[in-house]
């Protein structure tokens, strides 16, 4: 790597520290998960956050949206909810003579979407379109959604009352899931002391805007992967579709998100190439919602723990 490109890469990377730590004032003790969901977003992915009502999912979208500088939309998820309210609606125009399209909260940076999986699966599909392609469609008209665009959404586990599975299909758009856990001590003492949590939003100053995330976006797509890492790669990949612990296994699509986010964890540790603990930090985030235990139940932190240990390191 020449003395420019490392520049580069150095400057790249005391970026990306300032986002985390600048994140990391808002949602106390738990820098490891903001370094996971910046490093979906450098991935160009949707993040997924389960965990119980009030662990600070919410205030972790909502820094994430303010320190990058974007503009931020929030859908609330309920039984009720249309997919013209996400993706909005014509109205007719008395005084053109015609129907006039009324954006939905959709057309933004960030959507939050906040429970998603208590909304009915109709309106969870309405999101398919945006999240995949960057574009809705309505009325018979495609349009384009502003640049960047992913989507943080939240839900609670799915033994609560009033929610919806979400299927196995719309799981797989989501490039990684994470929970954040309850505070340790020294952090939920901060937070008793008003030191952090959502109230502190806006004291926190923007680190980047909309043009120079997707400037970071494009210097983690371009992070070396060396041969020996894709396979590597492949290992796993074949491990999980061969192996009788699964019912199925990882899917060419989760081998590209596999190799994007190792690419954005490489770019946040000021490297220029991946190395076998990028892969590993982000598994669990990438392979932990679509893996599933054949005959017995498991948790997908112990589904990526058996694949993690089956596979040498090259």
């Amino acid at each position: 790597m020449n003395a420019l490109r490392r520049g580069h890469i150095t400057t790249m990377h005391k970026l990306t520290d300032s986002i985390i730590a600048a994140t990391g004032r808002v949602v106390l003790g738990k820098e490891r998960q903001i370094r996971l969901a910046l490093a979906c977003i450098l991935a160009r992915g949707h993040l997924l956050i389960e965990d119980m009502p009030g662990m600070g999912k919410t205030t972790l979208a909502h820094t994430l949206a303010q320190v990058l500088g974007l503009k931020f939309s929030r859908v609330q998820f309920t039984s009720d909810l249309l997919p013209a309210d996400i993706l909005g609606v014509s109205v007719y125009n008395r005084n053109q003579a015609d129907f006039e399209f009324h954006p939905g909260p959709v057309f933004t940076n960030v959507l939050l979407a906040d429970e998603v999986n208590r909304a009915t699966p109709k309106t969870q599909s309405a999101l398919l379109e945006a999240m995949e392609e960057g574009q809705v469609t309505t009325d018979g008209m495609t349009r384009a959604l502003p640049r960047p665009f992913f989507v943080i959404a939240t839900q609670n586990p799915a033994h609560h009352v009033g929610t919806f599975h979400l299927p196995e299909s719309q799981l797989d758009r989501f490039l990684m899931r994470i929970d954040l856990g309850y505070p340790g001590h020294d952090a939920e003492r901060d937070l008793l002391k008003n030191l952090g949590g959502r109230a502190n939003t806006a004291d926190i100053a923007p680190c980047t805007d909309a043009q120079g995330l997707i400037q970071l976006q494009a210097e983690a797509a371009r992070v070396t992967v060396s041969d020996a890492l894709l396979d590597y790669l492949q290992a796993i990949l074949r491990f999980s579709r061969t192996s009788s612990r699964y019912t199925g296994g990882l899917s060419p699509r989760a081998g590209i998100a596999l190799k994007q986010c190792a690419q954005a964890w490489a770019l946040m540790e000021g490297r220029d190439f991946v190395l076998p603990e990028d892969v590993q930090a982000v598994l669990p985030g990438v392979a932990g919602h679509r893996l599933h235990a054949a005959g017995h139940e498991n948790s997908g932190d112990d589904n990526v723990e058996v694949l993690l240990k089956s596979i040498a390191v090259p």
